[in-house]
């Protein structure tokens, strides 16, 4: 009996990994994906075989939307049982938008799914896409005892795999771009590719892969900021169309204690508008009612983002209200950890 081959699915939806630089011209365009072997033979000593699918227009990562989130879902969904493991190549720009979003969107999820990309295009002479895409593809390949060995949504990046909803993009020049400042890595690759095993979701889930659809965008973020004004946070947060908000407190989810500010926040809140608290710090977490500039949020029952990225507070925020959870329970589901996203 042969050792088994891992099957691997690379799904590309566009971005800078997947261009060639024309040298002729200096610019740049799509990679062809059929030839992806013959380009990077490297992927020939990973023990897997590797299939691609493309979105059929690739489409630059600024353009992504919940659209977009739900195609991909579904060449997840519709290639689950035939392969062991995905390589989602995407745009760094909104990729850590998107890979949360698919963290909520796929329940019950027992396969990996690691997202990963460039800032350099794969034709590049310093590329840094041939090294992110072959250890994507070797961390999708890893089994354990007849199972996947990672189990969730992933980014990886420069070395380091991190759990998705938990990373922020944090640059536009350098090679490590993302971060997690919140939740250690899963993964770091050297000389070795040490897995950190504890920190894994192993769920180890018997029940079938479910895949939600319903992702309700109605919803908008708020920065705080010292000086922000009684209109314009009345025209963002008392919106008739809104149902949610991501509201981008100070520090440990402080805000201004003025009457005005309080007022418009409450009415929000009568009106059935969920505001979310996270802090626009990108460590540490929420803690309502520490201070007296938070203790008015928690009487309101603001529900708290504790230490989640805003990428996952948004997301997550979509997709509950995408399920249609009644508000009556909708604080205490919001404050649950469902995918790993919140300590």
């Amino acid at each position: 009996m042969g050792v088994y081959r891992s099957k691997i699915l690379l799904i590309y939806t566009g971005g800078t990994i997947g261009m060639m630089k024309d040298y002729e011209t200096g610019t740049l365009r799509a990679f062809d994906f059929d030839q992806l072997l013959s380009r990077i033979p490297e992927l020939y000593q990973i023990d897997c075989d590797i299939e691609t699918v493309s979105f059929e227009v690739p489409i630059d990562s600024s353009n992504m939307n919940p659209l977009y989130w739900v195609e991909l879902a579904e060449i997840i969904e519709q290639h689950y049982k035939q392969f062991d493991g995905f390589v989602v190549l995407h745009g760094s720009d909104t990729m850590s938008y998107t890979s949360s979003a698919l963290s909520f969107m796929l329940e019950n999820l027992t396969k990996p799914v690691v997202f990963t990309g460039s800032q350099l295009p794969i034709g590049d002479l310093r590329t840094d896409a041939k090294e992110n895409l072959i250890t994507a593809v070797q961390i999708a390949s890893l089994r354990e005892k007849g199972q996947a060995l990672v189990q969730e949504v992933c980014l990886y990046f420069e070395y380091k795999l991190y759990r998705a909803n938990r990373t922020t993009k944090v640059s536009a020049d350098d090679f490590e771009a993302f971060l997690s400042l919140n939740y250690p890595p899963l993964a770091e690759s050297g000389l070795h590719l040490k897995i950190s095993r504890e920190k894994l979701l192993n769920k180890n889930n018997k029940n079938d892969l479910k895949v939600h659809k319903k992702m309700d965008n109605a919803i908008a973020i708020v920065k705080l900021f010292p000086g922000i004004t009684e209109g314009v946070l009345s025209s963002m947060m008392l919106n008739p169309n809104l149902k949610g908000v991501i509201l981008e407190t100070f520090g440990a989810g402080n805000t201004t204690t003025e009457a005005w500010f309080l007022n418009i926040l409450k009415e929000a809140v009568n009106q059935g508008v969920m505001v979310v608290n996270v802090s626009q710090c990108m460590g540490g977490s929420v803690s309502m009612g520490q201070y007296e500039t938070s203790t008015a949020l928690e009487k309101m029952r603001v529900v708290s983002g504790k230490d989640m990225t805003t990428e996952a507070a948004l997301t997550k925020l979509m997709y509950l209200l995408g399920e249609g959870i009644q508000p009556r329970v909708f604080k205490t589901i919001y404050e649950t950890s469902l995918r790993g996203e919140l300590s």
